[in-house]
């Protein structure tokens, strides 16, 4: 399979102890009248999945065009999931995937965790694993590559490499890429985001050490427009989750070379763009969610906290202005 055009990450939203009739306004006939869900109160830090509000979340990006999807990526939560939990998300991420191939996130902190995960998403059916060097002890480039390569060795689907060094605290350098490029099954990789002015030349530097056919996908949802003009082939997004015909549209402008576009497109986002940077995407594409009616405000698995209510009306007006941007263009 070769990953190309707009990854959606869907947001795995949790249950706070206590907030069933949170969970039944949710699932109910509020959220699929668009109507707000008020923030919750609930300070109790016991959790479960909100499995009517992920299956909402995953329909809600597969029914849009995206190319495919990725559950348990860093937006969905993984590291806080049991192991029957990660079952069940990748369960219902497929139920509701439209026929979208699926990617499924396998980080974690050990080689034998990620082994068992990788097992049970194969199991499963997934089309792909997704795969970052997850850190307690600071992990050095042979043991990343160690790592990769042991997973490889165990694959039969694609596996896409996942830098993040902003979550991981492991930074790649271009030629451990080209290493484990290089590994049977590697088909993409997920690179952090990059300024419009650098993006030509560092995807021409990641070029250089990888063999054909790996494709390059830009996270960092803010940089997407002046990487996917300087030839990423694949957007891996937080964004496309929650909104994803505003993802299409800057993926299919700069697919047709129209910088202009692409780039006035993704300006009509900075509202989000700024929240990501204030907050970070975790938090803020919660907000945005609970905005949309498809999710609860209170969806973190603690000790993440959502949004205050400060926070949840910058979302609100972000989103405000964005959709008036959005009707004048």
């Amino acid at each position: 399979m070769r990953f190309t055009g707009v990854s959606a990450f869907p947001f795995t939203p949790f249950l706070a102890a206590g907030a069933g009739s949170r969970a039944g306004a949710a699932a109910g006939t509020g959220a699929e009248a668009g109507m707000r869900i008020e923030p919750g109160t609930s300070t109790e830090p016991d959790c479960t999945i909100d499995e009517a509000g992920y299956a909402r979340v995953v329909a809600h990006a597969a029914k849009s065009g995206v190319e495919s999807l990725c559950a348990l990526g860093s937006t969905g939560g993984a590291p806080y999931l049991s192991p029957g939990e990660r079952t069940r998300v990748i369960e219902l991420t497929l139920e509701h995937a439209c026929g979208l191939p699926v990617a499924v996130g396998v980080s974690a902190l050990s080689t034998r965790e990620v082994l068992e995960n990788v097992a049970e998403a194969q199991r499963l059916g997934a089309a792909a694993v997704l795969l970052a060097p997850m850190t307690y002890q600071p992990l050095t480039a042979e043991e990343v590559f160690g790592l990769y390569a042991t997973v490889s060795a165990e694959l039969s689907v694609p596996l896409i490499v996942y830098d993040n060094p902003t979550t991981t605290g492991f930074t790649f350098t271009s030629s451990l890429h080209g290493r484990i490029a290089t590994l049977p099954g590697v088909a993409s990789i997920k690179i952090p985001p990059v300024p419009e002015p650098e993006a030509s030349t560092r995807l021409a530097e990641y070029r250089a050490q990888m063999p054909p056919g790996v494709t390059l996908g830009i996270s960092g949802d803010a940089s997407a427009a002046g990487a996917l003009l300087a030839g990423c082939e694949a957007w891996y997004s937080v964004l496309a989750g929650a909104l994803p015909v505003e993802c299409l549209a800057i993926h299919a402008a700069a697919s047709a070379g129209d910088a202009t576009l692409a780039r006035a497109l993704s300006g009509q986002l900075t509202p989000l763009w700024r929240l990501f940077a204030e907050h970070g995407s975790y938090r803020v594409i919660a907000a945005v969610l609970a905005e949309l009616g498809l999710i609860s405000h209170d969806s973190l698995p603690h000790p993440v906290r959502s949004l205050d209510e400060r926070g949840a009306r910058a979302v609100a007006a972000a989103l405000a202005q964005i959709a008036a941007a959005s009707g004048s263009a």
